[in-house]
Formats: structure tokens, sequence, C-alpha cells
């Protein structure tokens, strides 16, 4: 092949676009036109005639002398370009006479082919944050014609992304979709606007319009953010309930510290003030409730808190203890008796407690005491909610919330078989259970100043408790309970002659119970029970430390140091006396 002398055609191949190189079979370069050159920033004249091998061996021309193949729409570099090359054999007459390449430089469509993949990889990173929002996203462009929804808004909404995309706001507002397009709004206002939806679902719903801006300020995109608050204000409605309740506790707890009708409940210790709120929690359920403890222990009044606290606190507030009436009687006590039913029995017949409660609560006290046969009839009474008059035969519907109370041990008693099983799970849906006062020592201060308090008023008088009787009364074992402190304070108030009630004014078996309590202490414990004892008596007796010093018969400083040792309160000025 010889070189080119056609004028023409030289002119001709400098025109094409495309770059455009030739070699003989020894591989030499024998045609480069203009655009190879101004692609591959070498001269025609430097590179005619020049080995392709050693000037652009990327080229691959030699490659197809070797094969005689052609070679389409490969790749390859040079001096940092991607070119795009086809590279055939050049044959004449049925002989290989060289080869010849057309290559384009394609480095700015591959940089936009790159830009656009990234673009690509970001939209469809979009795509899937949007996608897997919880909340609903409806996307339109900047006249208002739908983009796409997501998956949330179809669930939120119950549309499907097939019947809006492409279709215009103000159509799918007509149409029912939604009340009131926020998307409207935003192009309209030019700005972030909001609405509260009501949605065909009857879920409600906040949404939320975002425009996005061009460069120029003009509206491209308007991102509407859906989000369902039907669940949220449920959950604030039954927050402010749940705050309403407990505040109708508190409120309730407040007042039972310091009384209940004519009853006292006084709660200071935790234990007692955590039994007040599990009481108050009951009072708010129609379920039955068993209230244990020991004698004087205040079950009753627990248990006219929970009726007062409840929504039958205008209803009737019924007791009958099952203990103080004899078992023949009990029974017509309970359930009532028709006229003439038995020997003695009121001509005009008589309602039992079940129906004078009817509508309130009715307190089974001393639950334990009753009759195996009494056991099945309240049993049955409790299960169907109606009972039968003696001597009738017509049941009576009735709506009574049951509290029962004992000292006993029901279940060792089911244990033995001396109460029913049945009857006393069906007795302790709700167990409340009232530990004595020697478990709760911190409420007796305040028992016994309520209770002196209530005495004073009642009798016109002035009384008071010395330091040290307190202290011995807060150290004893109170078998009796409330109930044993009430009577003892009403009958120290009557019978102390003083305003002032001291140590030796109280009961006897409070003194012994207390030297008995000292005789179960280490010696130093003793030393120290009755030695802080004896300062409060000596500080009560004086005005300073300086005269319970000489009470005493030790040094001032010794009586500051004790006084500081065990917490005492006194005056610091008097020191210096």
């Amino acid at each position: 092949m010889t070189n080119l002398q056609n004028s023409d055609l030289e002119i001709i191949l400098d025109s094409v676009y495309n770059g455009i190189i030739a070699i003989n079979k020894e591989g030499e370069i024998n045609l480069f036109n203009k655009s190879a050159s101004e692609i591959l920033g070498m001269s025609k004249e430097e590179v005619l005639g020049c080995d392709i091998r050693e000037i652009i061996p990327e080229t691959g021309l030699f490659k197809v002398l070797e094969s005689s193949q052609t070679f389409t729409t490969e790749k390859f570099v040079v001096n940092k370009k991607t070119l795009l090359t086809n590279r055939s054999p050049i044959f004449k007459e049925g002989e290989l006479i060289g080869a010849l390449g057309i290559f384009q430089d394609i480095s700015e469509l591959e940089h936009i082919s790159q830009e656009l993949a990234k673009t690509k990889a970001i939209n469809d990173e979009l795509r899937a944050i949007i996608e897997s929002s919880y909340d609903g996203f409806w996307i339109t462009d900047g006249e208002g014609y739908t983009i796409m929804i997501n998956s949330s808004y179809e669930r939120i909404s119950g549309a499907k992304a097939e019947e809006v995309v492409g279709r215009h706001m103000k159509e799918l507002e007509e149409e029912g979709f939604c009340s009131e397009s926020v998307t409207l709004k935003v192009l309209e206002q030019k700005e972030r606007v909001t609405l509260m939806h009501e949605l065909f679902s009857g879920k409600k719903v906040m949404v939320t319009g975002n425009p996005v801006f061009d460069s120029d300020g003009n509206i491209t995109k308007v991102v509407t953010n859906v989000r369902d608050i039907s669940e949220l204000l449920e959950l604030k409605d039954e927050l402010e309930k749940t705050q309403a309740l407990t505040r109708h506790y508190k409120e309730k707890l407040t007042e039972m510290e310091e009384k209940l009708g004519e009853g006292e409940i006084v709660a200071k210790s935790k234990v007692k003030k955590r039994l007040l709120a599990q009481a108050a929690r009951v009072a708010a359920f129609d379920s039955t409730v068993l209230i244990t403890g020991e004698t004087g222990v205040g079950k009753e009044i627990v248990a006219k808190y929970i009726h007062q606290n409840s929504n039958r606190s205008e209803q009737p507030f019924i007791k009958i203890n099952c203990g103080a009436i004899p078992e023949n009687l009990l029974e017509s006590e309970l359930f009532g008796h028709e006229p003439g039913s038995f020997t003695g029995a009121s001509k005009n017949g008589k309602p039992g407690k079940f129906e004078i409660a009817n509508g309130g609560t009715l307190l089974l006290d001393e639950i334990g005491e009753l009759s195996k046969d009494l056991q099945v009839k309240l049993l049955r009474a409790l299960q169907d909610q109606e009972i039968t008059r003696i001597g009738g035969v017509k049941p009576r519907q009735l709506d009574v919330k049951i509290i029962a109370c004992t000292n006993r041990d029901l279940e060792e008693m089911v244990s033995q078989g001396e109460f029913r099983e049945d009857l006393y799970y069906r007795l302790s849906v709700v167990p409340l259970y009232i530990p004595p006062l020697r478990e709760r020592p911190d409420d007796i201060p305040f028992l016994i100043r309520h209770y002196i308090r209530k005495y004073n008023e009642k009798y016109g008088v002035n009384k008071g408790l010395s330091s040290s009787a307190l202290e011995e009364l807060v150290s004893y074992n109170w078998p009796g309970n409330v109930r044993e402190l009430e009577n003892m304070i009403e009958r120290l108030v009557i019978m102390v002659p003083e305003n002032l009630i001291e140590t030796s004014d109280l009961p006897q078996q409070i003194k012994e119970s207390n030297v008995k309590i000292l005789e179960n202490l280490s010696l130093p414990d003793a030393v120290s029970k009755l030695e802080k004892r004896m300062l409060q008596k000596a500080m009560e007796q004086s005005n300073n430390t300086r005269e319970a010093a000489q009470i005493l018969g030790v040094a001032q400083s010794t009586v500051v140091r004790k006084l500081d040792k065990y917490g005492l309160n006194y005056k610091h000025d008097d020191q210096a006396n």
C-alpha cells in the first residue's frame, strides 16, 4: 500500500470528526488524519512512516495485522483520554496489505456517564430512603403534577400510586383524595404550609408541604410529608386520662392522710401510702376485694375508703359482722326472708343486707367465721349476682360490690378444709394486706398527734405528750394495733390531770414491754437507748443544757456532745450559759 496522493481524498479524511489511522503490513503509519492529530496531540509529520508499535502501541492496530480480525467498539486510553475504536484489516485482491483504525474521543462522554451513574445511585438511595420512611411522602413537580408517592402514604391513605402519579393536584382534590391540597397552597404561597386532615379512612393526619426552589427562585418540586397522628391523639387522650386519674388518686390520698369520714387513716410510712395507692386503684373497679390484717389495723376504714372513692359512693355502704351474729340468724340477715318463713319471722318479711346494699357496697367483716353451709350460699350469690330470700322462690337480681375482711389466714383454713377453696378465690380477686402497726412505726407519732388533737377537741382539754413518753409509745409492740393506740390515747387524755403526759403516766404493760425489749438488747445498745431517753427527759425539765447537766450530774459539754450524738434538738446559744 502506497502513500495517498489524491488531495481530494486527503481533504475529505481531514474533515471527518473521528480520528483515522492506517498502517501497512509492516506496521508503519501511512494515514493519520487531522482529527487523529488533534485527539492524540501528535502532528502528521512526526508520525507518518513510523512504526505504530513505537509511537502509539495502545491502538492495537498491529494486533489486527497479526490476527486478520476486526475489533469493534473497544476502549483504550491515550494521554489520559478515553477513546472508542473500531479496527479492521485492509485486503487488496485477497491479500492483507494493512490495518485501519477509526476512533472517537469519549472522555467527556465517559465523565458524563460516570456522573449519571453517580446521580442514579444518589437518586436510588434517596428513593429508598423516602420509601423506607414511616411517614408518607407525596412529591409533585413545580406545576402540581404528582411525580411519586411512597408505600407509607399508600398505607396511611389507602390510595395507590397508579391512581395518582401523573395527575394534577387540583383534579385529585376535586375527586376527594384530600379535603384541601397542601401542594396547591404551597404553589400559591411559595412557602411551607402545614394542615390537619381527616382522611376517608377516619385517620387524622398532619400534612406539611415544602417547596423546592431552583437558582432563579422558581418552584421545581413540592415535597409533602404526611404523618398519621391518630395513634398519637389516642395516646394523648390515654395519657390525659391517666394523668387525671393519678391526680385523683393523689387528691384522695392527701385527704385520707388526715381523715376519712368518721374513721381516720393516717399514712406517713411508705408501706401505708403504698396500701392506700392500691386501695385507690381498686376503688375504680367493681372487682371483689379481700382485706386481711391483724385485729385493730383498720380494715373497715380501708373498706370505707374504697367505697367512698368508687362510682358507688352515693349508694349504700352496708356492713355485716359474720362473727357477731348467731348462725341461725345470719342467713336471714344476709339474704332476708319472706313473711312467716320461720318462727319469729316478721309478718311483712324483711330484706337482707344484700338487698339493702343493692347498687352500693357490702362489707362482709370476719368472713372467716362463716359456716360451711353459708359459704355455699354466699358463693352462689356472688356467682349469680342474685339472692333468694328465706322462704321465697323468686330470685332477686343484685348489683353489689363485695369487700370481705378477716384477721384469719384463709389459705390455711382452705388447706385444713375449714373454708371453701372456690369461695376463697372468688373473694380474693384483689387482695389487700394491712400491715400491723409494729411494721410501720413511722405512722405511730402521727397517729398519736391525730388522736390527741381529736380527744382534746372532744373533751375540751389541752393535753400534750412528752418526747420520752412518745419514745416509749413508738417502741411498744401494739398487739391491738391502731384500735389499741386510739383507746389508750383517749384514756390518757381523760385520766392524766396535768397537761403534759409523761412516761410515768403510761400503762404498766407498755413500760414492762419496753423493759423486756431492753433485756433483749446488747449492753451497749441498751445503755444508748436509756441514755437517749434520760437526755430527752432532762431537756424537757430544763431551759438549757446547763440546767440539764445539773439534773444529770454531768458536765455541760457532756450533755452537748451526747445531744449531738443522738441527733436531739437544742438551742446552740445556751452552750455558753
